[in-house]
């Protein structure tokens, strides 16, 4: 199952670059992953200051 972005996404961008895969873009107003890029590796979870992915 892919990662999510939750509401308490700050948009600050941090986890844009950890995505091996490019699945995280910039929403309106917090970032989205796409579900059929994401390969659930937890990398971008790992790196947000806000815990707002989850999977």
């Amino acid at each position: 199952m892919a990662h999510k972005i939750t509401d308490a996404c700050l948009g600050c961008g941090t986890c844009v670059p950890e995505c091996p895969v490019e699945a995280i873009s910039e929403g309106d107003p917090i970032y989205v992953i796409d579900a059929s890029k994401c390969t659930d590796c937890g990398a971008c979870a790992a790196v947000c200051p806000a815990e707002a992915i989850v999977g």
